[in-house]
């Protein structure tokens, strides 16, 4: 594996769902494109919307998704912009999210309820919640004023699925504009859109499908697609959806036209379905040998109960109040980087803290050992007094 990724031997790489990490034979192919574009710079524009159209029609078949309902975007927020700007929305309407959501999708939410005098309103969903009692939460919430619903295919700061199909078909039979933020589903579900119905589903590349940053996609189905258009107004703007997505200038869109490559390319070396396997068990055992590890030291239980878990991703209970309070996730994320030299992602649901654990193919066993012997000691200590406890630590209260 070593020879196959550029990623350091330090610092330990334990969130690959942040940002991802890039194959070196993928890298290289985006190098061969830029000196292309840069050799012969009008010859390279003048192509790009052709190329860029066959890039995502191969996508598009990875995805098992029709290539007409597919364009390219930089990221998935920058595809939920293009939905908050296209999708319908009346003055004095009303947003749901759920406090699962993506903050900058949220923050999008509330600046379009702004800009229209509307509300956002966040719907608590259980951590524990299985598949029927979280679509209920959110289904249950509908309002005579709901005029747009946003839920996490897999959610960011929990790791884990929300049941977008079930959600999907109550907005769609209720006209109900509805946007699926699948920033981390692309290459980690097979078939990612089997069974949901939604206005606009978007997706990054270049988290599990590790292709060059930045490659986002958006699929849009229903009766507002050429409603939708790119974040630049360019010459493509005569063109329907998605091909007027081709023509976005002088962008550097070699992540884009390497992002097929990347995706055959990582299906050829170890096979998509013995990555997502690997990939699952060791986030799994992982998230044990670190969670038993916490427990040694505090007598508390720091597994998590997660509804709908997702494979690669998975939580560790942090001891005490660490990790929680205002923008105390990413001050706890730069302190282990900067003192124990790992990259962990970090987050808090319901007043307790959490590590998220994201793997990949280049992980091995040996990188949660060493975090477990070498970092929890340390972020137990940063935990301050932690109370002994024979019985194991209740779940997270509904209450934030």
């Amino acid at each position: 594996m070593d020879a196959d990724w550029p990623l350091s031997p330090t610092p330990l790489h334990l969130n690959h769902g942040s940002f991802g990490a890039v194959p070196r034979f993928a890298l290289t192919a985006q190098a061969a494109l830029r000196d292309e574009m840069e050799a012969a710079p009008v010859r390279w524009f003048a192509g790009l919307p052709d190329r860029i159209a066959a890039a995502r029609a191969e996508i598009a078949r990875f995805l098992r998704v029709a290539p007409e309902t597919l364009a390219l975007v930089p990221n998935a927020s920058g595809g939920a912009s293009v939905a908050f700007a296209g999708l319908p929305f009346p003055h004095g309407g009303e947003i749901i999210v759920t406090d699962h959501g993506y903050g900058a999708v949220t923050m999008g939410a509330e600046r379009l309820a702004r800009r229209r005098h509307g509300t956002v309103r966040t719907v608590h969903v259980p951590l524990d919640a299985g598949a029927e009692e979280a679509a209920s939460a959110v289904i249950g919430a509908i309002t005579g004023r709901t005029a747009l619903i946003i839920a996490d295919h897999l959610t960011s700061p929990t790791a884990r699925f929300l049941p977008v199909d079930l959600i999907g078909r109550v907005a769609r039979e209720r006209g109900i504009p509805f946007l699926v933020d699948g920033a981390h589903v692309p290459a980690l579900l097979e078939t990612p859109l089997a069974g949901v119905d939604c206005d606009v589903w978007v997706g990054n590349l270049h988290k599990f499908g590790c292709a060059p940053r930045s490659t986002g996609v958006l699929v849009a189905r229903g009766p507002h697609v050429q409603e939708l258009w790119p974040l630049i107004d360019s010459w493509g703007a005569p063109l329907p959806y998605p091909r007027r997505f081709d023509v976005q200038g002088t962008l550097d869109v070699t992540a884009q036209l390497a992002a097929p490559g990347t995706l055959t390319g990582i299906d050829a070396r170890w096979g998509w379905a013995a990555v997502r396997a690997r990939a699952s068990e060791l986030a799994g055992s992982g998230a044990s040998v670190i969670a038993a590890a916490f427990t040694a030291l505090t007598g508390e239980d720091h597994t998590v109960r997660v509804g709908m878990p997702a494979g690669p991703m998975r939580l560790v209970r942090l001891p005490g109040t660490l990790g929680t309070g205002p923008g105390a996730p990413d001050a706890l994320r730069a302190r282990v980087l900067a003192e124990l030299s790992a990259e962990c992602a970090f987050g808090q649901f319901g007043g307790v803290g959490y590590l998220r654990l994201s793997a990949h193919v280049y992980n091995s066993t040996a990188d949660y050992e060493e975090f477990a012997e070498r970092c929890v000691p340390v972020l137990t200590r940063w935990a301050g007094p932690v109370s002994t406890r024979s019985t194991p630590w209740p779940a997270p209260s509904p209450d934030r």
